[in-house]
């Protein structure tokens, strides 16, 4: 436990932070870490995950089994069932992952906020003005997993996917040491923009998948079952999935970030910077002329 402590304290040193998890070879070590993660011998996943719990703090116990072939496979667990709860409110767009509230609030003039003092625009985020259109004066909640959170992401609400956009880009880490000196980070990033609309009344919304240092992929199963998204290429792909509220959508191969856009009239409750978060639980509000199908 104490050198647990001194590890934990040392990297709460922002200088030395940032140079041990972004002044590296980003792309080549994510690129290891996704073939090395993969390997099933027992001493090899035994010692890998045994480091990856001594450096973050992982919880196992909503896991459905505790012992696991790789390192990738205790990454990516799914949940036991009841390990978490969605709210079934029809008001409610519910939080689509366990996550770390970041910056959060209104959309100005097409424009979200980074971290104080930084500002990135959603048209370069989404990868299309028009897209980002419909979002220039809603709302916007970033929400980070950290490396020994659950990985996996759910439909906020009752909802309709119609279009995924790969784009390509970089791996800076996406923890506040590295937002306050990385200018428009998540737009520089490797990430998946969701689009889809609420089944009841058809509001836009936007899960933007955002990847990092040692993120091996972004899966998407209803787009390929088999691959990441990347294997895809660059581009937009049409889709029509539809989700019940709470259903798993894809995961990360490791902590990362979620973007989530709405309209004008589709609000945050009330959320506090750096608080926590649990798939399922109240994140924003539909808007009230929302009837069912």
């Amino acid at each position: 436990m104490m050198l647990r402590s001194a590890v934990q304290r040392l990297a709460m040193q922002e200088e030395l932070n940032f140079l041990l998890t972004n002044r590296i070879p980003r792309h080549a070590l994510t690129r290891f870490m996704g073939w090395f993660s993969k390997i099933e011998n027992p001493v090899v996943s035994s010692a890998s995950i045994a480091l990856w719990r001594f450096f973050c703090d992982v919880d196992l116990t909503d896991a459905p089994e505790k012992r696991f072939r790789s390192l990738h496979a205790a990454f990516t667990r799914p949940l036991k069932p009841g390990a978490r709860v969605v709210d079934a409110d029809p008001a409610i767009v519910a939080s689509p992952c366990d996550a770390i509230v970041g910056a959060h609030g209104r959309v100005k003039d097409g424009q979200a906020y980074q971290i104080k003092g930084l500002e990135y625009s959603l048209a370069e985020l989404l990868g299309d003005a028009a897209t980002a259109a419909a979002f220039a004066d809603g709302w916007f909640v970033t929400l980070r997993l950290t490396a020994g959170m659950y990985h996996r992401f759910h439909a906020p609400h009752d909802l309709t996917v119609d279009s995924v956009r790969y784009i390509s880009g970089d791996t800076w880490n996406v923890n506040p040491v590295a937002l306050k000196r990385i200018e428009k980070l998540y737009c520089r990033n490797e990430r998946a923009p969701i689009i889809a609309r609420l089944n009841a009344g058809g509001a836009r919304i936007a899960l933007v998948p955002v990847a990092a240092v040692l993120v091996a992929s972004i899966r998407l199963p209803f787009l390929d079952s088999e691959k990441p998204v990347r294997d895809g290429g660059t581009g937009v792909r049409p889709v029509s999935a539809r989700f019940a509220k709470g259903e798993e959508m894809g995961w990360f191969e490791h902590g990362s970030t979620i973007v989530v856009l709405s309209p004008p009239d589709c609000p945050p409750v009330a959320l506090e910077q750096g608080a926590q978060i649990r798939m399922g639980q109240p994140l924003m509000r539909v808007p009230r002329n929302s009837d069912p199908d």
